[in-house]
C-alpha cells in the first residue's frame, strides 16, 4: 500500500472492520483461525482504483456466504443469486468502512471498484498476497481476508 501506514496497523484495521461488519450485518462472529477455507468456495473482491492501488478479497466457504445472506435478508430460503448480490453488498459496506478508517490514518482519499463475485479462489494477476487474515466463524466455517499488493510493493516486506 503506497502510504506510510505500518503493515501491523493495516492488519489491525482490516481485522477490526471485518469482524465488526460481519457481526453487525449478518450476526456471524469471526475469530482468528488457522484453517484455510476448503470445499466449495466463493470469493468477493474489489480493486482500489484511486489512493491505494491494491486489491482486497474475502474467500470463504460457500456455507458462510449462505449464512451471511440469510442473516442479512432475515430469511432461510435464499438463492444463488441472493448469495452473490448480498455478498457484494456486504463487501461494499466492509470496504467502505476500511476506506474510511484508512482516510482517518493517512488522509489519502480512496475509491474502489464495485465488488465482484466468483466461485472458487480469486488471485489477481501481478499482485502478491501482502496480508492474509484467517478466520473461523461461530458456525465452524472458514474465511480469509486477503490484501493483495502490486508485486513491486511487496518486495522486502
Amino acid at each position: 500500500m503506497n502510504t506510510n501506514i505500518p503493515r501491523e496497523r493495516l492488519m489491525e484495521i482490516f481485522d477490526q472492520v471485518v469482524r465488526e461488519i460481519t457481526q453487525r450485518e449478518a450476526g456471524i462472529c469471526l475469530a482468528p483461525g488457522n484453517t484455510e477455507p476448503d470445499g466449495e468456495l466463493f470469493t468477493v473482491y474489489t480493486v482500489f482504483e484511486r489512493g491505494f492501488h491494491t486489491c482486497l478479497s474475502l474467500c470463504a466457504e460457500a456455507s458462510m456466504f449462505v449464512r451471511l445472506t440469510q442473516g442479512m435478508m432475515q430469511k432461510e430460503d435464499v438463492t444463488r443469486r441472493d448469495v452473490e448480490d448480498f455478498a457484494k453488498e456486504y463487501f461494499n459496506v466492509l470496504c467502505g468502512h476500511i476506506v474510511s478508517q484508512l482516510f482517518r490514518e493517512t488522509r489519502v482519499p480512496a475509491r474502489f471498484s464495485p465488488p465482484s463475485f466468483q466461485q472458487g479462489w480469486y488471485a489477481p494477476e501481478d499482485y502478491l498476497r501482502h496480508i492474509v487474515l484467517t478466520y473461523a466463524s461461530d458456525g465452524n466455517e472458514h474465511a480469509q481476508l486477503i490484501h493483495h499488493a502490486p508485486s513491486g510493493e511487496c518486495a522486502g516486506q
